[in-house]
């Protein structure tokens, strides 16, 4: 095991997500969401699963927005004009985001939202 790569390694990722964080408003909007639900998740005090459920729905979502920033940034690369493949490319990869937010949505309803109508009604 190389520890210096590991720390190089840590570093382009860093890169990569303060990328992201700046550049990117899909990402912030999702960034900014999975604060949300941090804030709601403290304030309606959900339990260690459901946080652990929570945080693993944030890992998938900010992954998933990840592989399709790099995937897009690649195919302008490749194919700078525009190609109709490489557009459906991009299309399907946006899809990817989508079907896992959505989920990940439904679950935060149903962690915050229960908790929510348990607490208030």
């Amino acid at each position: 095991m190389n520890i210096n790569k590991m720390v190089k390694s840590f570093g382009f990722a860093s890169k990569g997500f303060s990328h992201l964080l700046r550049s990117e408003n899909n990402f912030q909007f999702h960034f900014l969401a999975a604060v949300l639900v941090f804030i709601c998740g403290f304030w309606l005090k959900v339990s260690r699963i459901e946080w652990a459920i929570l945080i693993i729905q944030i890992g998938l979502v900010f992954s998933a927005e990840a592989f399709n920033t790099a995937l897009e940034i690649l195919c302008d690369v490749v194919s700078p004009d525009w190609n109709e493949k490489i557009g459906k490319v991009k299309d399907v990869a946006a899809a990817g985001v989508l079907i896992v937010a959505v989920v990940a949505v439904a679950v935060a309803i149903l962690i915050l939202g229960n908790r929510f109508i348990t607490l208030y009604f």
